[in-house]
């Protein structure tokens, strides 16, 4: 039996009048999941706050951002928001607890929702252009790869061999309830940070990224991170994500019962070549824009001849810094 399943991107196919994820007709016009989950939005008081978007000049507000959606699909996202907003509202424990499936399918619709809207504003100014709008052909893949794992809510599709994502868990320390969130659409990078808890994702680089990372991650552990800890952690991760040359490869095989995607193993002996050398400028740069809220800046986040300035990691030691250590705001 062959898996039928929608795919958007052949002729970026953004209709609201059809269901995003499967592709059906969406008669009802209240039949719309909001990108941002409704509790979220209630707890931090998001409706009404404008969200930028990724040309960084257009603003939607959050309430306002939705997926058209069939009823099933609405239903089957009803239930993974109760699991999420459960384990969420429990904290650090219950969230590491979660399998990575779930995870990726909750961050991944956001994402996603993200990506349709921004490539909904791109049609519409190469419309008043006159122009054809289209992805090239490695975005095309890669966006066309990222949206089949996400019919894995509602199609009988399985994961084998590492998985198409990289997911850390961390315990965090905030001083308030706040929802601290960061999104590429592009790369399919996310990460947030709240009650207790922060999340950073890779959702397409075959687990690459956390493989690269893992020592540190080790070395982290259960360990309670600072606010600003948290942010050099998603520096790195993003950048490393950045700094993939890779190009995950991935199986697709019709069983009798479903689908099977098969991430495909990397040749050890090139494991030093899967990723382009770390520059330590363009680092700088990149973890000035995570510690901004501290007063940072490449001009004095830098430590020559050494690189910026680290707080997770002790400069001789290499141990995790104990986040009572630091005296920065949390």
């Amino acid at each position: 039996m062959e898996t039928k399943l929608f795919n958007p991107f052949y002729n970026i196919n953004l209709d609201p009048d059809i269901c995003f994820l499967t592709g059906e007709d969406v008669s009802v016009p209240d039949d719309r999941i909001p990108v941002f989950p409704e509790w979220i939005m209630q707890r931090f008081e998001l409706h009404d706050k404008q969200f930028k978007m990724m040309d960084q000049f257009t603003a939607v507000k959050y309430a306002d951002l939705r997926l058209p959606c069939s009823r099933q699909v609405i239903d089957a996202f009803q239930k993974l928001e109760d699991e999420i907003q459960s384990a969420f509202n429990t904290g650090y424990e219950a969230v590491k607890n979660i399998p990575s499936e779930r995870l990726f399918l909750w961050m991944g619709k956001i994402l996603y929702g993200i990506l349709y809207h921004d490539l909904q504003n791109e049609k519409k100014l190469f419309a008043k252009l006159q122009k054809n709008f289209d992805l090239s052909p490695l975005l095309k893949e890669r966006y066309s790869l990222f949206h089949l794992m996400l019919q894995s809510l509602l199609c009988p599709i399985a994961f084998k061999g590492s998985t198409p994502w990289s997911i850390s868990v961390v315990r965090l320390k905030y001083s308030k309830d706040i929802f601290n969130f960061r999104d590429n659409p592009v790369t399919l990078y996310f990460s947030l940070g709240l009650n207790g808890f922060g999340i950073v994702a890779c959702l397409q680089d075959a687990g690459l990224v956390t493989g690269k990372n893992r020592p540190l991650l080790d070395k982290i552990g259960d360990q309670e991170l600072h606010p600003v800890q948290f942010e050099e952690l998603c520096a790195r991760i993003l950048y490393a994500n950045y700094l993939l040359k890779h190009k995950p490869q991935f199986n697709l095989a019709e069983t009798g019962t479903g689908l099977i995607v098969e991430t495909l193993p990397v040749d050890e002996q090139n494991h030093e070549n899967l990723f382009a050398p770390w520059d330590i400028t363009t680092y700088a740069q990149v973890l000035a824009g995570y510690l901004q809220p501290w007063g940072y800046t490449t001009k004095n986040i830098g430590k020559f001849p050494d690189g910026p300035i680290s707080f997770l990691e002790n400069d001789y030691s290499t141990e995790i810094i104990s986040a009572d250590k630091i005296e920065l705001p949390y």
